[in-house]
């Protein structure tokens, strides 16, 4: 397997986005604040802009094929990503998370999902490495995943019936409402987590559930490692901006659903055909990727449905 990740390259990628995260969290957002539109649309432009300029390397020093299977990777993590700032949405409107308060959670939970994204992606490739076939069940997964979320684009999450709450309520006591941006306290004598706590246990949780479709997706693009977690690294490193900017009209992107259940579906067809003379050119599945995407937004705007719930959260807490 052709591989253009160098130890040199890994280390310096990983201080780069270390150095970013730091900057982001111990400069800009050292005291806890809501983020503005124009400050969440400002990183949204860096985070975006990055990507570009690391793809315009991988042409200059790895060549065309490299270049596109980077921006064909970061576009399907991106879109499927988008669907992340839905469940963000619904989880800071239950648990009425204050908006000064959102940043900080989304910024450790995005920082937990690039470290188990890094051991998933790993293990992947070992195994795409060792077993040639599993590519074929990844396709598959894909496709019925896919339907799926055609089928059920209006299925409703319940936060508090999720399994990681009432496991983690058993283990440690939970206080009754927020302790400002406080994660953990010691109250009589006893450690106690904070309701932030919790949302962070369920975004850590929710990404680790999308990371198992959208994982593989990216692996009907490229089996190269290096180009796999960047492409997941500058896909998620900007969500929390993406947050802030879009999660009062993510109910107009109704279709959106549609159309990454679509996507899903097609990668799972690309890699299932990964190994016969039909197999699909990289720059082909860009263009489709970006057709859909474009149609399925487009839709929505032509076609508006009826408004969803807010996503402004209330006083208080419901752990």
């Amino acid at each position: 397997m052709e591989t253009i990740g160098t130890l040199w390259i890994w280390i310096g990628f990983t201080v780069f986005v270390l150095a970013m995260l730091a900057l982001d969290l111990g400069v800009f957002h050292r005291q806890a604040h809501a983020v503005s539109l124009k400050e969440s649309l400002a990183w949204t432009a860096v985070w975006v802009a990055l990507a570009p300029d690391v793809n315009a390397g991988g042409w200059h020093y790895a060549g065309t094929r490299t270049a596109h299977e980077f921006f064909t990777g970061y576009l399907i993590e991106k879109s499927l990503s988008v669907d992340n700032i839905f469940v963000f949405a619904l989880l800071f409107s239950y648990f009425a998370v204050p908006l000064k308060y959102q940043h900080k959670v989304l910024f450790w939970g995005i920082l937990g999902a690039l470290v188990m994204r890094a051991a998933m992606i790993g293990a992947g490739v070992v195994l795409i490495t060792r077993f040639s076939w599993i590519i074929y069940l990844f396709g598959a997964f894909l496709i019925l995943t896919g339907i799926k979320m055609i089928v059920k684009c209006a299925e409703e999450i319940h936060p508090e019936r999720n399994p990681v709450v009432g496991w983690f309520k058993r283990l440690m006591p939970v206080t009754s409402d927020y302790r400002e941006d406080r994660f953990f306290v010691r109250e009589n004598g006893i450690r106690m987590a904070t309701p932030l706590f919790v949302v962070l246990l369920l975004v850590e949780f929710t990404d680790l559930i999308f990371a198992v479709d959208s994982i593989p997706a990216i692996f009907a693009v490229t089996t190269d490692p290096f180009i796999v977690y960047t492409s997941n690294v500058f896909a998620i490193l900007g969500l929390r901006s993406l947050y802030f900017a879009l999660a009062g009209v993510m109910d107009k992107f109704h279709y959106l659903k549609i159309g990454l259940g679509v996507v899903l579906t097609f990668v799972g067809v690309k890699m299932l055909l990964a190994h016969s003379p039909y197999k699909l050119d990289t720059l082909v599945s860009l263009g489709v990727i970006v057709t859909v995407l474009a149609v399925s937004v487009v839709v929505s705007w032509l076609r508006p449905g009826r408004s969803g719930a807010s996503a402004t959260p209330a006083a208080g807490s419901r752990v």
